[in-house]
Order: C-alpha cells, then sequence, then structure tokens
C-alpha cells in the first residue's frame, strides 16, 4: 500500500513540474516576444526622432539610442531570474522525490523474503505438532509369559552309568513346559513398506528373554553315585541343576496402521541363536534357528504401550540329542522413543 502512494505522488510531482516548466516557459517566451515587439516599435519610434534629430538635434538622438540598451538588459536581467527560480523548484522537487523513493524502497517487503518467512513459521509449527502429538517410532519392550517345548528337554543332569545299575541314575531331562521374561528394541527402518502399502512401518527387532524349564536333583558325582560305586570316592556335589535356556534374536518386523492407538505386527521369519543350559551330552550349548511371530500393542497414555504376542521358535537341527523347538506366550510392556 505505501508503494502504491509512492508512485501516486511521483506522478502528480512528475505532473506538476511538467506544466510549470511549460508555463514557465511560455511566459519567458511571451515575454521575450513583448519585449521584442516593443523593442522594434521603440526602435521605429527612435528612427523617426533621429530623422528629426539629423537636421538640429544629434547629441540627443544619441542620447535615446543608449536609453533603449538599458530597457533591454533590464527585461534579459528578469528572465534570468525566473530561470534560476524555475531551477530551484526543481531541485526541490528532486529532492523532494529522491526521499519518497527512499520511503518506499525502506518499507517494501521483498517477496522472496516473505516466502523464506512463511515457510520457517510452517516448519516450526510442522515440528511442533510432530513433537506433541504423534507416538514416537521406536520402542524399547519388556515381556514374560508362558512356553512350551514340543518335546522333552532331551539331555541328561546325569550322564554317568554306573555298573550293575542298568541305566543312567537321574534319568534324560523330561521338562517341557517353561516361564520366560525378556526385553527387547524396536527400530524404525521404513514407514510405508518400502513404498508398497501405506501407514506400514518395517522395523528391526533386537531381542533376547531367559526361559526356565524346571530344577532336576544333583548332578555329577553325587554321594548316591560314591556309595554304588563303593570305591572310596567321595560324592562332592550336592546342588540341584536349573534347566533354562537363553535366545538372543534380531527380526525384521511389520507393523501396521501407523498413527493408530492399536498397531498390529508380524514377524515373517528371523535368526535366533539358543544357549542351553545343562549343555547336551555332548557338552554342547548353542543351537541355531529361525522365529516367527505376530502380535499387537496400543497405546495406553503418552508414549507407553501394552502388548501380546505368540512366537514359535524353530531350530536346524537338534543340539546332539537336545531338541528346543516350541511356542512362547505372553505380554509385553513398551515404552516409544
Amino acid at each position: 500500500m505505501m508503494f502504491t502512494k509512492t508512485k501516486i505522488a511521483l506522478g502528480v510531482a512528475a505532473t506538476l513540474f511538467a506544466f510549470n516548466a511549460s508555463a514557465n516557459e511560455h511566459e519567458v517566451h511571451h515575454h521575450h516576444h513583448h519585449h521584442h515587439n516593443a523593442a522594434h516599435a521603440e526602435h521605429a519610434v527612435h528612427e523617426e526622432h533621429a530623422e528629426h534629430a539629423v537636421h538640429g538635434h544629434g547629441h540627443a538622438g544619441h542620447v535615446e539610442t543608449v536609453e533603449t540598451h538599458t530597457s533591454s538588459f533590464s527585461h534579459s536581467n528578469s528572465s534570468n531570474a525566473k530561470v534560476d527560480a524555475l531551477e530551484a523548484q526543481l531541485q526541490a522537487m528532486q529532492s523532494e522525490i529522491r526521499g519518497l523513493k527512499a520511503a518506499a524502497n525502506h518499507h517494501a517487503v521483498d517477496p522472496d523474503t516473505a516466502k523464506v518467512q512463511e515457510l520457517d513459521q510452517w516448519m516450526n509449527t510442522v515440528k511442533h505438532e510432530d513433537h506433541h502429538g504423534k507416538s514416537k517410532d521406536n520402542m524399547v519392550f519388556f515381556r514374560g509369559g508362558y512356553g512350551r517345548n514340543n518335546e522333552s528337554r532331551g539331555g541328561t543332569v546325569d550322564p554317568t552309568n554306573a555298573s550293575g545299575t542298568g541305566g543312567l541314575l537321574n534319568g534324560a531331562i523330561g521338562d517341557q513346559d517353561a516361564w520366560y521374561v525378556g526385553a527387547g528394541f524396536d527400530f524404525n527402518i521404513n514407514d510405508n513398506l518400502f513404498g508398497m502399502m501405506n501407514n506400514t512401518e518395517v522395523l528391526g527387532e533386537l531381542m533376547f528373554d531367559y526361559k526356565q524349564l524346571g530344577e532336576r536333583k544333583a548332578n555329577g558325582i553325587t554321594p548316591a553315585i560314591s556309595a554304588i560305586l563303593d570305591n572310596g570316592t567321595p560324592g562332592v556335589n550336592t546342588q540341584s541343576a536349573t534347566v533354562n535356556a537363553l535366545t538372543l534374536a534380531a527380526s525384521p518386523k511389520i507393523k501396521f496402521f501407523k498413527g493408530s492407538n492399536f498397531r498390529p505386527w508380524l514377524i515373517p521369519a528371523g535368526m535366533e541363536i539358543t544357549v542351553i543350559s545343562p549343555p547336551s551330552d555332548a557338552i554342547t550349548v548353542l543351537n541355531p534357528g529361525m522365529m516367527f511371530g505376530a502380535g499387537a500393542d496400543y497405546k495406553i497414555w503418552k508414549d507407553i504401550y501394552a502388548g501380546a504376542d505368540v512366537r514359535y521358535h524353530h531350530s536346524f537341527d537338534t543340539v546332539d540329542g537336545v531338541n528346543s523347538d516350541g511356542l512362547t506366550a505372553g505380554g509385553y510392556l513398551g515404552l516409544g522413543f
């Protein structure tokens, strides 16, 4: 608006200047023409007087001629004064125009600058909404529940074969039921299944859990074994063996309905390593395998989630007679970050 007023002021000033210049030029021309006509008429009169003066008034004719030149010089000075006044007026108008231009440039807003300011404001708004109104994509979770192996644990807690007993003292580990606790992390990788499905996250899960099947009788060289052997060997172990396993897994996880409070998910296949204890009869403990899973969680408050899952654990082979295949099912508590 300020720039428009400035344009109008400049146009009015230019018009006034052109009008004044034209009027002054016309006035100067008119005065000059009038002066020229008057001088011409006066000169004719003086010539007429001069003709009479030739015959007896020669000195007076000379005086008349001098007076005529003096009057012409006076009109010339008057015209110069008007030109000077017009020039001064022009300079004042030019100064005022420069001031108006400077004011217009000072108050004008660069369109590019305005766009940058608008973009910055929009970005700040988006960041504010993202920080306060959206769920966080990563999660740490703590889990626990029930587990069951497909077969008996296998292996023995005391593989000693005493002569005359016809077999193993403690027998094979037959536990199948277990409980477990564990924890893990979900890391966001992609928000639209690599362009194939909107609002579908791809996550990387790192997880570990501890699974305990039960306790068995004392193992190793026990007092009972010493009595059976009857060779004076003392029983040195009176501790029971805890039958357990540690699972480490890394899996891709597909999580649906991004932006919703309810988020179902599945693990198509993941890598898993199981560490068994006690060791197998061949004293080995590591068994690689795969994990498949499905579950869902619900945002109960801010970035706190409650969820449940079911997972199937499959090993590529037995660990020298020990089978660790089976299911785990339970719940978890997640914290978004």
